[in-house]
């Protein structure tokens, strides 16, 4: 995931007070608390705030968590990595899965790569796509590097996800949950403390990217109404970015959903421009929302580092995510008509 390269916070204060920025590039994010909601999108007709709010179990989400992560280092063509795969399957027995495989050619050689997507039927004609990648950085595959945060987090959510879904139809549209696979860049780029010998977006979001071209081929595509990301959603210290490569309405609904349900005071107080899985979705058309915190320790010092441990997360953070993707879900399946990006 995503550093050319880690500016210093002297230089940074230096130069620009608040700004936004790519994830590929820099941590840093401008506070703002004018970017809550966007007020540039027309307003959206909303469906009433009614019923009880969702409930997410974010203890058993955090054991999830746990369980991916005492498997070790998941690289991509790794022993781990297999286990994991072989981990998130066992979890969905029962649900209807479909594996996308294939072989990535990538600047280290060729790899195997495993899209696992569970399908959850609903009664209304479209599908929302929820999505995490499960691998970690490949160029830290000899360090302690688990990834607590940065993928098993929001795998370990996507599960949970996956419990609240099962054995009730929904009465809205379709969710589809997918654990996609070599997110991460294969050579250096610029994190973790390595050097930068190839740009993120140049060398990384394989699995993603395969299944955004399979499902633009088979007609998929046109189904989707909204494609939901969430990345790095774990940390204790809980602050989800606005990210301006999102669709504007989508983002809005949940802002709206976090402050329905309660949370809002952890969403959208910052601004960001994430290069991260939803790009090839945002290219083809499709309503895109990346949930990211990308503020992981002061100057996001242990993104991408062994440093990226169980420790720093929290069940309630995984909870809070987990009940506003619920509650996002709920607005989107009432919204009469749903806006085009």
């Amino acid at each position: 995931m995503k550093a050319e390269a880690i500016l210093s916070v002297l230089l940074l204060a230096m130069i620009v007070p608040a700004f936004s920025c790519d994830r590929e590039k820099d941590p840093q994010v401008a506070a703002s608390p004018a970017v809550a909601a966007d007020s540039s999108w027309p307003k959206l007709n909303l469906p009433s705030d009614s019923g009880p709010p969702p409930k997410f179990d974010g203890d058993r989400a955090m054991q999830y968590v746990k369980d991916i992560v005492k498997l070790g280092p998941r690289p991509l063509g790794s022993a781990n990595h297999k286990k994991v795969e072989d981990y998130l399957v066992s979890r969905l027995q029962g649900n209807e899965v479909e594996h996308d495989t294939f072989t990535a050619d990538t600047p280290v050689g060729k790899f195997a790569v495993h899209n696992i997507i569970a399908k959850f039927p609903g009664k209304k004609d479209g599908i929302i796509v929820m999505a995490s990648h499960y691998d970690t950085n490949y160029p830290l595959r000899n360090t302690s590097y688990v990834g607590a945060n940065d993928g098993a987090s929001s795998s370990g959510v996507l599960l949970e996800l996956a419990s609240q879904l099962r054995g009730k139809p929904n009465e809205g549209y379709s969710v589809w949950l997918v654990w996609d696979d070599a997110e991460e860049a294969m050579k250096p780029d610029g994190s973790g403390g390595l050097p930068n010998e190839m740009p993120f977006m140049e060398d990384s979001l394989y699995g993603i990217t395969h299944l955004a071209e399979k499902w633009q081929a088979d007609g998929t595509l046109k189904k989707i109404k909204a494609f939901l990301l969430a990345d790095m959603i774990g940390d204790a210290d809980l602050s989800v970015e606005r990210d301006s490569n999102s669709t504007p309405w989508l983002e809005n609904v949940i802002y709206e959903a976090a402050t329905r349900v309660g949370y809002q005071s952890h969403f959208f107080e910052r601004n960001n421009e994430v290069d991260d899985d939803h790009i090839p979705f945002v290219k083809r058309g499709v309503p895109c929302a990346d949930l990211i915190d990308f503020t992981y320790g002061y100057n996001n010092v242990f993104w991408h580092t062994p440093q990226d441990t169980v420790d720093k997360l929290s069940s309630k953070s995984l909870e809070i995510v987990g009940a506003v993707i619920l509650e996002t879900i709920n607005i989107l399946d009432r919204m009469e008509a749903l806006p085009p990006k």
